[in-house]
């Protein structure tokens, strides 16, 4: 029995190596794509920072302006004025902006929004459930998202400066 104990040992470690091997490769290579302009938003319910749960349905029928971000992010940071900003302009006129952070907890969200001014809706995306919906990739990422819950543009990456917003909502606008 000794004699086949390396052997056996040596077929155990080629099983283990393969087994990860292919669970990685899954990992990098089957990962869900970032959606595109033309796709439907994908429905989410999430909490926000006082607690009440708010879902992709409530905010349709009017242009939506969805950001993910983390406190994590040195782009988000610089962005988050600029959105702010923005959704000020235009909210009046019916848009919506919500920014959905991704898994980090609710007090470091609080000070971190109240830190940089962004008083726009924050919701928390706890499991990440939300973020793979959407496919990310990259923070922050942003869809701008038509009344009728079709996407019609994305930004993977930033900081986007106001006048990028701006032109982006003007076109939600003609939709």
């Amino acid at each position: 029995m000794k004699r086949y104990r390396k052997p056996i040992q040596y077929v155990i470690l080629a099983f283990v190596i393969l087994i990860g091997g292919y669970a990685i490769g899954r990992s990098f290579f089957h990962s869900k794509e970032v959606l595109k302009a033309g796709s439907e938003a994908p429905s989410f319910v999430l909490a926000d920072l006082q607690g009440e749960t708010h879902s992709l349905e409530s905010y349709r029928g009017k242009p939506l302006v969805l950001n993910f971000w983390g406190t994590f992010c040195p782009p988000c940071r610089n962005e988050m004025p600029a959105l702010q900003a923005e959704y000020d302009k235009w909210k009046d006129q019916g848009l919506q902006l919500v920014g959905i952070n991704l898994s980090e907890d609710r007090i470091t969200v609080q000070r971190f929004a109240s830190g940089v001014g962004a008083y726009f809706p924050i919701l928390l995306d706890r499991n990440k459930k939300t973020e793979k919906l959407y496919g990310l990739k990259e923070y922050p990422t942003t869809y701008f998202i038509s009344a009728d819950g079709v996407i019609q543009d994305v930004v993977v990456g930033g900081p986007m400066s106001e006048e990028d917003i701006d032109s982006r909502i003007r076109k939600l606008f003609q939709q």
